[in-house]
């Protein structure tokens, strides 16, 4: 990868930026509501007055285009304003909320891959075998179910009936863990406290696995194609020649290979998964990402909407830059 190819693609994602702020500006533009009518709540005893004086205070009575070029000239001074019903910084409402939800990506994407990869390659080399089969079937469901039905099922088998782990939040009361990071898990290892750390896995089992089997499911299906692609190869049957060890050519010659659009899949669904777990973290009260923007599109509060939404998109650009970067790792030949 060339200094070359990186100065492209970070001038390339200038103008995506551009395009993503105007089109979220827009729609929420556009979207019906009136957020102070909202503030003001339903049958209260307002003024006229009162309620174009919060308008302007707002700034909701300029002209469209002024209101766009404002909340662009924020962004680029690290400002996405103030939430309307909150009246709290948006980037301090997201950053209070943004460790929960990667924490929550982050266990949900290490459980699938833990489990996808070894399944898709044991599929592939053991092709139309019982457990090919198991794991095709396996697959269709998993991506057929959807998040909230699964959700409260495990939240009924494993919490209700046989009251193994938690439904709710990120930790119990009365752990005393002191945070450091905002990040429970490395919060609880750096402190030594290794009675919450047990604490916050038990509460994070459930959602990070609901989280991710849809991913489970499609990492699955696309390594095993991936990886029947890749041993029918001539190099691959030039390893067996060789007499080269089952491991030495499944594991290091064509697994590597075989993970190039795994990667691509693993890398992108991050931002899938950052944007599609407000349903999750609504099933289980986690208080991360999603919840604070479910309740922002209720209310109408423009700028956290706004504010989490350019979170989301400056992910996927991020982790698509990442699974470029991985591409060379996994497959020298891969040049930009």
């Amino acid at each position: 990868m060339t200094p070359a190819y990186l100065v492209r693609r970070v001038l390339q994602t200038i103008p995506v930026f551009i395009g993503i702020t105007f089109m979220v500006f827009l729609i929420m533009y556009l979207t019906p509501g009136d957020p102070v009518e909202i503030m003001m709540g339903e049958g209260s005893i307002v003024s006229a007055e009162e309620i174009e004086r919060l308008r302007h205070e707002l700034g909701l009575d300029r002209p469209m285009v002024e209101q766009y070029l404002s909340f662009v000239g924020g962004i680029f001074r690290g400002n996405f304003g103030r939430s309307i019903i909150q009246r709290a910084s948006v980037m301090k409402l997201i950053g209070s909320r943004l460790p929960a939800t990667f924490e929550l990506t982050i266990v949900s994407i290490i459980i699938s891959v833990m489990i996808a990869i070894p399944i898709g390659v044991l599929s592939a080399v053991k092709k139309y075998s019982l457990l090919d089969n198991i794991g095709t079937v396996s697959a269709l469901v998993g991506v057929s179910m959807p998040t909230f039905w699964l959700g409260l099922l495990l939240i009924i088998v494993f919490s209700v009936k046989f009251k193994l782990l938690p439904v709710t939040g990120r930790i119990s009361y009365g752990h005393g863990l002191e945070p450091i990071t905002n990040f429970l898990l490395i919060d609880a290892v750096i402190t030594g406290n290794w009675a919450a750390l047990v604490d916050i896995i038990r509460h994070l089992l459930l959602p990070a696995i609901t989280l991710g089997c849809h991913m489970v499911a499609l990492t699955m299906r696309i390594t095993r194609s991936s990886m029947l692609e890749v041993l029918s190869q001539d190099y691959i049957r030039t390893a067996w020649s060789k007499g080269l060890g089952r491991k030495v050519v499944i594991l290091k010659h064509a697994l590597r290979n075989a993970l190039v659009p795994t990667v691509t899949v693993v890398t992108l669904n991050i931002g899938v998964l950052l944007g599609g777990n407000m349903i999750v973290e609504s099933v289980f009260g986690w208080p991360g990402l999603g919840r604070l923007v479910i309740n922002a599109i209720y209310t109408r509060d423009y700028p956290l909407v706004q504010g989490a939404v350019l979170v989301y998109a400056f992910t996927y650009v991020v982790m698509n830059f990442i699974a470029d970067l991985l591409y060379t790792v996994l497959n020298p030949k891969v040049r930009f």
